[in-house]
């Protein structure tokens, strides 16, 4: 997964829908947004998966030490 561009709204998105969750509060406008950029980015690069995509943003906002 280390060689998955990864954009910086794709981490301030899920940064973004991390916080709401942990808070108890994340919005359908929140999840859908985070979803439609991780289609539209997945479909524009060559051979990246959405879930592979989704998988590496989530592990790089949720677990940064690893």
């Amino acid at each position: 997964m280390a060689d998955i561009d990864i954009p910086e709204h794709l981490i301030a998105l899920e940064s973004t829908a991390w916080a709401e969750q942990q808070a108890g509060a994340l919005t359908v406008e929140t999840a859908d947004a985070v979803q439609a950029a991780y289609r539209e980015h997945a479909a524009a690069t060559d051979g990246v998966s959405r879930l592979a995509l989704e998988m590496a943003v989530k592990k790089l906002v949720r677990h940064p030490e690893e």
